[in-house]
């Protein structure tokens, strides 16, 4: 009689414990027909993006390593349960090696109402950037908010993406050099073709 009576204390206590929950749960979900903030809908608008692109890059001032057409690879990727944008530069034709060549990675997130972008950059410090509305809904533009790291040979300083289509976009980044002197580097990125099952 007493298993009994423990067996019973134990499924009454499983069971309000899963009621708590599934009421917990259903308390933070956000509703479905809750209209999305702008900063929501910019994201959902940048993780659109989402795949791998082939850039052709142009430099102001020109800088041979990175401009004139170079051409370079960028690949967008959701990530964190559709919390987080990943943001990934490659030089094309190198290998994948970012101890060696430049690779920076940009994440892209939600801090409340603000969209908020990090650029781990190779000059080795870490920009933060919020996006401003977008008036026409084709292009975001990010500000600089702040950055940590070491600033001695500058800093990313602000972002423009513009969009095109679901298969082009540009991107317009700026970053200040020392001397508060600033270089402009133009993206021109075309999607790459996902090859189907039969035409392997």
């Amino acid at each position: 009689m007493k298993s009994l009576r423990i067996m019973l204390s134990v499924a009454v206590l499983s069971l309000s414990a899963m009621a708590f929950a599934q009421s917990d749960a259903h308390r933070h979900a956000a509703p479905s027909d809750a209209p999305k903030s702008d900063a929501q809908k910019s994201f959902d608008q940048l993780k659109a993006l989402a795949g791998t692109w082939h850039a052709s890059i142009t430099t102001d001032p020109p800088v041979k390593e990175m401009g004139d057409g170079k051409m370079g690879d960028v690949s967008l990727r959701v990530t964190s349960r559709g919390n987080a944008l990943v943001h990934e530069m490659g030089e094309a034709g190198k290998p994948e090696d970012p101890t060696k060549y430049d690779h920076p990675v940009t994440m892209f997130y939600l801090d409340n109402d603000r969209l908020i972008l990090t650029h781990y950059c190779d000059a080795g410090n870490r920009p933060r950037m919020a996006a401003r509305v977008p008036p026409d809904g084709k292009t975001l533009e990010f500000d600089f908010l702040d950055v940590a790291g070491n600033t001695q040979y500058g800093h990313m300083e602000h972002a423009v993406f513009t969009f095109i289509d679901a298969n082009h976009h540009t991107e317009d980044w700026t970053f200040k050099l020392k001397g508060d002197k600033l270089m402009h580097a133009h993206l021109d990125l075309e999607r790459v073709k996902q090859q189907t099952a039969s035409a392997r």
